[in-house]
């Protein structure tokens, strides 16, 4: 059962997101990861098995879609 670790509502909806994640110092952005994502504040919520999948993908050296460059603030 889904309950949101923001808000606690119980409500969400399944959705195919692009999500960008950190994985051995790597950042990476990766589209249509199936995720479940709060009615009430929109908050993301991924499954282990999701998580794993992504960390695998990235280590497999399977080439990417594309690749982009983006600028990197630090908040002072």
């Amino acid at each position: 059962m889904f309950c949101c670790p923001v808000c606690n509502y119980r409500h969400s909806r399944l959705e195919l997101v692009e999500e960008a994640f950190k994985i051995d110092g790597r950042h990476i952005l990766v589209d249509r990861v199936p995720s479940e994502v709060c009615q009430q504040c929109g908050e993301r919520s991924f499954s282990r098995e999701t998580t794993e999948k992504v960390r695998q993908l990235v280590r497999s050296g399977a080439n990417p879609r594309e690749s982009m460059s983006i600028p990197v603030y630090e908040f002072v």
